[in-house]
């Protein structure tokens, strides 16, 4: 008894800094309950999966629609769950005119409810003729997620979600660009006006008489500074047999019009150029993210954190390549080679839904939008899931309309490096646009690598 007597004091000292800690706990804006990281990857995946299943049908997102409404879904749901990821930073800070609702730090969150009502919101915003699909996934998410937790934590999870997704989409319409965009792709550019002689832009059959996106340059970034926007100037034009020029046109015409097993192959395994076939080139990096997703069993804080970054860098290399694409106004190699070299010459890109041979992406060629997109997000998910990850991608196995066989990758530049390359035998890039563009994509990555993500 003398001896507890005797330490009394220290006990209440005690008993004084447990208090004091736990109160200091209570004072930070972290919710109690489960952070993100303790649940999979599933709320994320299965709106991803939704997004490619409508983009792929979407007259006007492809190539930069598309890409920006993923950035944005991504931000919106990183900042959504921020205060249940402890490791991590708001982006907020970083862009002007954005503001985003706060959870409350003394309350508990489902945070795949949150991602649920967040994603919903704004695949509604940007995907309004899709609400049937988009109101049935959100509700089939909505009963499974209601069974794992209580009805107030799940209505403030959901009321949370929504907030933070409006104040996105709020700061999307003030992008007077890029917003909306997608209503119509040929809106204020003419090329004509452009044009001042062989080695230009010229519509290509059968493709539309404008361009598209020819204003996309001047939509928002997330990471990139406005000289960041513009890579090296092209080979100098020239029809001479001994200008770099004509050989570059030279290499797309050999390899196209009698093309490898091998080189057919991967130009119709990374082609992704068609409406109502497959999905885009920039959101092709989100099913390859949704691979690595489930072969990793990743957690929900991973797979927001990938999804967000992918996003950006996609988002910031379309903006940066179709700057450098309308600065430059590279005519595509069609054009020369049916000028210079063969006038019966048609591209590989072959239509099988409307049997149109001979098809061109229809803006200008320099630098590549495939090869920029792929680099960036390859560069995203390499900072995440490593140098040497390995991935047999699957994006389109099993497909009849083209050789849908998987292929293998020893790392994510391996497969931005085929990507880019793809576009040669395909018939519609010189291989300047593909090195240029692979070069310009890894820079817009590396860009978003480097903000400020973790503390």
């Amino acid at each position: 008894m003398k001896r507890l007597t005797k330490n009394y004091p220290y006990y209440l000292l005690f008993g004084f800094l447990v208090l004091f800690n736990a109160c200091n706990d209570d004072d930070t804006n972290q919710p109690s309950g489960k952070n993100v990281a303790d649940y999979s990857h599933e709320s994320i995946s299965v709106w991803n999966q939704l997004f490619l299943k409508i983009e792929r049908y979407a007259a006007g997102y492809r190539p930069g629609p598309a890409p920006r409404a993923h950035a944005y879904l991504g931000l919106a749901n990183y900042e959504a769950c921020i205060s249940g990821m402890p490791d991590f930073n708001t982006q907020v800070f970083n862009y002007a005119g954005l503001s985003i609702p706060q959870a409350n730090g003394n309350d508990e969150y489902h945070w795949p409810t949150v991602v649920n009502a967040s994603s919903a919101f704004l695949m509604r915003g940007f995907f309004p003729n899709n609400t049937n699909d988009i109101n049935a996934l959100e509700t089939q998410y909505e009963n499974k997620y209601l069974a794992e937790t209580s009805q107030d934590i799940f209505d403030r999870s959901v009321a949370h979600g929504q907030a933070v997704a409006s104040a996105v989409w709020e700061w999307s319409k003030t992008d007077a660009v890029s917003h909306d965009a997608y209503l119509d792709p040929f809106a204020g550019y003419n090329w004509q006006e452009h044009f001042d002689g062989p080695g230009d832009w010229v519509p290509t059959v059968p493709g539309p008489p404008q361009p598209m996106f020819g204003l996309w340059g001047q939509a928002r970034v997330f990471a990139i500074s406005e000289t960041d926007k513009l890579c090296p100037a092209p080979f100098a034009y020239g029809e001479n047999i001994n200008s770099a020029f004509y050989a570059q046109a030279l290499e797309v015409y050999s390899r196209s019009v009698n093309p490898s097993y091998e080189d057919e192959w991967i130009a119709e395994f990374w082609s992704d150029d068609l409406i109502n076939l497959t999905f885009s080139p920039g959101p092709r990096w989100i099913a390859i993210a949704d691979q690595v997703y489930e072969a990793e069993n990743s957690s929900l804080e991973t797979a927001i954190y990938a999804n967000v970054k992918v996003g950006m860098a996609l988002n910031d290399a379309a903006v940066s390549c179709w700057h450098s694409k309308y600065v430059y106004n590279v005519e595509r190699p069609e054009s020369f080679i049916q000028r210079v070299i063969d006038p019966n010459y048609e591209p590989l890109l072959y239509n099988p839904i409307t049997f149109e041979p001979g098809n061109t992406p229809a803006f200008p060629a320099y630098p590549s939008g495939h090869s920029t997109m792929g680099a960036a997000a390859a560069e995203a998910l390499t900072d995440i899931f490593g140098i040497q990850y390995t991935l047999t991608d699957r994006c389109h196995e099993n497909r009849t309309e083209f050789e849908g066989k998987p292929r293998l990758f020893y790392s994510f530049y391996d497969m931005a490096e085929e990507n880019a390359i793809s576009r040669v035998p395909l018939g519609v890039h010189y291989r300047m646009d593909c090195e240029v563009g692979v070069d310009l994509g890894y820079r817009c990555g590396r860009k978003v690598n480097a903000l400020n993500w973790k503390k």
